[in-house]
């Protein structure tokens, strides 16, 4: 029951932590740089594919560890490298590939990411010990 509980709660704050940064920072920078590359509408299937198996990669590498050893500030720090190399990869990729990509998209979004993998995590074990 801890890892459901563990896995719905980073899930359900990372989903709606994301929705509000994704309207009102990233997609804001996103359209100045490369607005006519975005899909209208959403792809919605892709994008609940990458998160549910995102979190569970936060899970076992950051928030279980976390968990396990009672300290829930080890799944904020986990979570914020986590977060800073994972989206990392994706922006400073599509800087040294694609043409029009800024340095203001890699800034953002690596940052972005990785304040909210940390701040997902370090609640998500927050919750779960309050259940279990």
């Amino acid at each position: 029951m801890q890892m459901v509980i563990l896995y719905i709660s980073t899930l359900v704050i990372f989903l709606g932590v994301d929705a509000v940064g994704i309207t009102k920072l990233i997609r804001p920078v996103f359209e100045r740089h490369v607005g006519d590359l975005l899909a209208d509408p959403f792809r919605l299937g892709p994008a609940a594919f990458f998160y549910s198996l995102y979190i569970v990669g936060v899970l076992y590498f950051v928030s279980l560890p976390a968990l396990r050893e009672n300290q829930p500030t080890q799944a904020l720090i986990g979570g914020v490298l986590i977060g800073l190399m994972c989206y990392g990869t994706y922006e400073f990729t599509n800087l040294a590939t694609l043409r029009d990509w800024s340095w203001e998209q890699v800034i953002t979004d690596t940052l972005w990411g990785g304040a909210l993998t940390g701040a997902s995590a370090w609640a998500g074990v927050m919750i779960t010990r309050w259940f279990t």
